[in-house]
This record gives structure tokens, sequence and C-alpha cells, in this order.
């Protein structure tokens, strides 16, 4: 076999710039598709990063029972949210966690109701971390002493068409299934650029939620933040020992059509990637074979020397998975340096922000990652296609008659 290879190994150079050519297309290929999954990867962090943010962290701690009456927006209170608080705080990739009460219910001023989700936080707790609070547009973001007053998005503010100082009324329903209403004063509005968004939450001070609900001192909800997305299991499973009887969900479950979104997008790309790849495996393919007929006289010497159809065969099928494995290996390479040049001065997207909805999420500049999430299968199917681009030629050499080959001009 090392014979093989060796033959193998130096017959693929014999034509260096036809090989070139080839190893070339395979490398290129592949460390664009580094470089798209590494680019996507920081799309991931600055879109769906801050979408779970603005829905709710990346995970989610309730009292027992809450999932099976998730549909009725249940308050039902967390007997020990601080010692969770304190468990989520001491882990290193969580960069916020804090208490809440989330429930359902309306607002209302002359121009109507509005369903919405009612959203008590501890403002100062969530402010690092809280895209709401980054885009307060008009009057002020919440402070935690605040009473008898709300904060709500600049799809709501248009469609009530309220603006900073207005009164509107807050109705939800409590604990013991009382409706409780307040007529509260708009402090703020922030615009996400996402009206369908600002529509769906208002938000009030915990304290204001307590007080409304009937909740002295008490949480339904702790939310942790993340720096990035990807650990929710490891810090799930970091948090199990302080949970209790307690239910803790991450946004993969909370918010399934950010993870379809997720799971599409990544389907689309391995179908591109494959589409590239087999591209590249045509260059393979008319290379080998081209090899075969131009060395029709060497594979007639090598079975004349007693090297079987099955060897010549191994031969050929050899020097296709050394031109996938040095394609592989240049293509590692140069998406590795395509990737950290690019992770270090990161791409500037905010002024497509504009251009649709998930989109305006974009805040900053967008870091791509090395792209190695993908990469062992992704360099298996390069490997897969140049050996099935080898097949055919390594087949036409294996049945050449060494005695026909040997008189080949």
């Amino acid at each position: 076999m090392s014979l093989l290879l060796n033959l193998a190994w130096r017959n693929v150079w014999r034509h260096r710039r036809r090989t070139v050519i080839v190893i070339a297309a395979i490398g290129l290929g592949l460390s664009l598709m580094m470089v798209y999954d590494g680019l996507i990867t920081g799309f991931d962090q600055a879109i769906y990063g801050n979408a779970i943010k603005v829905f709710g962290g990346n995970i989610q701690i309730h009292a027992q029972g809450y999932s099976a009456e998730l549909n009725q927006n249940p308050l039902l209170p967390l007997p020990n949210d601080t010692q969770l608080l304190a468990a989520a705080r001491a882990l290193p990739q969580v960069v916020g966690a804090s208490r809440r009460i989330n429930t359902g219910g309306l607002v209302s001023n002359h121009t109507g109701a509005f369903p919405v989700k009612i959203i008590g936080i501890e403002p100062e707790a969530e402010a690092p971390t809280n895209i709401i609070a980054q885009h307060v547009t008009a009057g002020r973001y919440l402070a935690g002493s605040d009473q008898d007053v709300v904060l709500i998005g600049k799809g709501l503010a248009d469609e009530m068409n309220v603006r900073v100082g207005d009164r509107i009324t807050v109705a939800g329903q409590a604990a013991h299934n009382q409706m409780r209403s307040r007529t509260l004063t708009v402090i703020g509005i922030y615009d996400l650029g996402m009206p369908d968004i600002e529509k769906q939450s208002v938000y009030i001070s915990l304290g204001e939620a307590q007080a409304l609900y009937g909740l002295p001192g008490q949480a339904t909800e702790v939310t942790v933040t993340l720096q990035r997305i990807g650990g929710e299991a490891a810090v799930m499973a970091a948090l199990k020992p302080a949970l209790g009887t307690d239910e803790i969900t991450s946004w993969q479950t909370s918010f399934p059509e950010l993870q379809s979104a997720l799971a599409a997008k990544g389907q689309v790309m391995d179908i591109f990637s494959t589409i590239i790849m087999v591209i590249a495996g045509i260059g393979i393919l008319n290379l080998l074979l081209m090899a075969v007929y131009e060395r029709t006289r060497e594979i007639g010497i090598l079975g004349a020397f007693g090297m079987l159809p099955r060897q010549i065969s191994v031969l050929f099928l050899l020097e296709g998975g050394l031109m996938g494995l040095v394609g592989v290996a240049a293509g590692i390479v140069l998406g590795l340096i395509f990737n950290i040049l690019l992770g270090r001065v990161g791409l500037d997207f905010t002024a497509f922000s504009s251009l649709t909805s998930y989109m305006a999420l974009i805040n900053s500049r967008v870091y791509p990652g090395l792209g190695l999430q993908n990469l062992a299968s992704r360099a298996i199917t390069v490997l897969v296609i140049a050996l099935l681009a080898a097949l055919y030629p390594a087949r036409e050499a294996s049945m050449r008659e060494p005695a026909e080959a040997l008189h080949s001009v």
C-alpha cells in the first residue's frame, strides 16, 4: 500500500499547473464555506442573540407547573428566586440574570384596547443586557423605584396615538384569577425598528408589577443572559442543583420560531456548499480522466510488471483522495486566515439595518467566528466528492489491457 501511496503522490504533482488549479478550486470552495459559517456565527450573535435578549434571555426559570399552564400565562411565584439569581450570576458564561413577573393582558385608551405581554422587570439589573434599554428614543428607561409608569414600544405608541406623558390603562389577571387594572403614565418609548415586536410588550418596574398582581416581594420568572448563544446546555446543567422542583428552559424551547429560522438557514447552506464541491469534483474527474489517456503506456507497463487491475484502480483513487486532502488542508488554512482577520476588524452592517425587520437588531459591527462548527462534515463531503470523481477514471485505468496499452502512442 505504501508503494501505491508514493506513486499516487508523485503522480498528483506530475502536472503541477492542473493539480494546483483543482486544489485551488477545492481549497477556495472550502474556505468560502468556512467564511460563510463564520459570518453566520457573527450574524447569529448580532441578530438572534439580540432577539433573544428582547424576548427574555437565553434561559428562563419558572415554578413547577408553569409549562402545563403556559397558554394561560400563569402567575406562579418562584419559591427560591434569590438563590437562583446567585447561582446564575456565579457562572462565567452568564452576563446577566434578573427576576421578572411576566403575564398577559390589555392596554387601552380612547383609541381602543390592545393585547400585550405585561412584563415587570428589575431595570438596573437588566440595563446592561436589555436591548430595550439601549433603544429608548423618547422619555427615559425605567428605574427600580418607579411607580405608576410604563415603558412601551414605538409601534404600540403609534397604534394608540400616545406620547411620553400620556396615560394608558394596563389590565391583567392577578395571582388569584382576579382582574387588576391601573392607569399608568408613559415614561418612555423604545424603538427597535420592528413595529410588530414593539406592539407585543409593555414594561413596568418589578415593584409596580408586584403591587398590581398581588405578589409582594415575589417573581414568576428568572431570566439568564449568556455571552454567546450556544452555551445554554452547559449553563442549564450547572444550574440544576439549585433548581429543586423548578422548571428550566432555553430559548430553543421558549422561542421555537428563532430555532426554526436558524435550522432553515443551515439547510440552505448545506445544499449550496454541496453544489460548490460538486463543481470542484468535476475538475478532479477531468484531471484524472485526462491522466488515464495520457498515461496509457504507463498503465500498460504497470500491468506488465504484475500490478493487478485492482491495484491500478486503487492508485487512481488515491490520487483523487490526495488531491481532496491537500485541497481540504489548503481550504482550512485559508478559511482560518480570512475569519481571524475579519473577526478582528468586524464588518459594519448598520447601513443595511433598514433593509429588513430582523436586520434592525444589528446595533454594532458583526464579528465573524472561526467557522469551525461545520468543518468536519464539510471536509468529509469534500473528500467523498473527490473520491467519487476519481471512480470513473480509476475504472477506466483498471480496464486497460497491458498488451494494448503498451502499443499506445
